[in-house]
């Protein structure tokens, strides 16, 4: 029997390719979202892909009696991941409360949901490496301790992660949560990828809208830390990879093969890459030179942080394969698409 998977969040960039691969993989999905920062045309673009568009319906988690009318209508759902959160650093730090109320409380929700359930469905639950704020050693490997958040929104995945451990202690529920760095690039196809609602709040889609003409210059936050050329060092990690990990994850959960009831992991590519590296990746692959401002830092980021991805590698067997400029390259596709007009829908006949 095909295994019913729900995804929260799962129009948004990382679920709408982790929904791919899914389906690439033989599960049934069910995607939720409020759209908040999201299109619903991203489903019928995962179901060109896929063959197969996945049930959608547009839930907001903080919604307790839609989400519970769901999962009523669903109780036969196996495994979750959860996705759905607000997510920008620098946004947060300005918005606090909302991050507070969104992020928590649709993870509270959602599991109340998920312990009704006669199945007692596992979860993974997309975590952030924010969660170790600027780490004494690099690079960061999972026992590296929790400090204080930088940021808001960093400090929502270090309570949800720590909700998750009590609700585990306290119930049956199983988890692992995926403590990724920085997801970039876009889907082979280049029918999915990376869709900022308004200004965007992350590196690549800034550098590829300013190279299509969206905005005038590429702003960057800080060049005096203590990096090589003076700019944070990142380690990015492609989408695409990023989202078979998930499915591995959640194969290990459901086949029962975890080292406990809870389990963290650190995803990415276990190389930093500084800002000015990027820019200059997709200059190469591009052909493109990009007007580039020097502004002052931005609250919330830290310096440099890069993974030490040892158990993801040996434990999960998995490993990031795509390299930068590969990244870069599926980025800017991903981005002509968007100006070709892909999202928009056709003329009436």
């Amino acid at each position: 029997m095909t295994k019913k998977i729900l995804v929260t969040g799962g129009t948004g960039y990382i679920g709408s390719h982790t929904v791919v691969e899914l389906q690439q993989g033989g599960y049934e999905v069910l995607v939720l979202d409020n759209l908040s920062n999201s299109l619903e045309k991203i489903v019928d673009q995962v179901g060109r892909i896929t063959g197969r568009r996945p049930l959608f319906e547009r839930i907001d988690l903080c919604d307790a009696p839609a989400l519970q009318r769901f999962f009523q209508q669903h109780s036969d759902i196996q495994g979750v991941i959860h996705f759905a959160a607000l997510k920008a650093v620098g946004e947060s730090v300005t918005q606090p409360l909302r991050y507070y109320r969104n992020n928590l409380l649709s993870l509270l929700n959602l599991i109340d949901c998920m312990q009704a359930l006669p199945l007692s469905p596992v979860m993974v639950f997309s975590s952030s490496c924010t969660v170790y704020g600027q780490p004494d050693r690099l690079p960061v490997n999972e026992l590296a301790p929790v400090k204080e958040a930088l940021s808001p929104y960093g400090n929502t995945k270090q309570v949800s992660e720590e909700i998750i451990r009590d609700a585990i202690q306290a119930g049956s529920l199983k988890a692992i949560s995926l403590r990724y760095f920085n997801p970039i690039g876009a889907h082979e196809s280049g029918l999915i990828g990376e869709l900022p609602q308004g200004k965007p709040n992350n590196l690549v889609p800034y550098i590829t809208q300013t190279a299509i003409g969206k905005r005038d210059k590429l702003r960057v936050f800080g060049n005096d830390y203590d990096t090589p050329d003076g700019t944070c060092i990142r380690d990015y990690i492609h989408v695409t990879d990023l989202s078979k990990a998930h499915v591995v994850a959640l194969d290990r959960l459901l086949s029962g093969k975890g080292d406990g009831a809870y389990e963290v992991f650190n995803l990415g590519t276990g190389r930093g890459h500084s800002v000015l590296e990027v820019i200059r990746s997709f200059e190469k692959t591009s052909g493109m030179s990009l007007p580039v401002e020097m502004a002052p830092r931005r609250p919330g980021d830290s310096e440099k942080v890069w993974a030490d991805t040892t158990w993801a590698n040996l434990k999960l067997g998995w490993k990031a394969e795509k390299k930068l400029d590969e990244m870069m390259a599926s980025a800017w596709r991903w981005e002509k698409n968007l100006a070709s007009g892909i999202l928009e829908e056709p003329p009436a006949s």
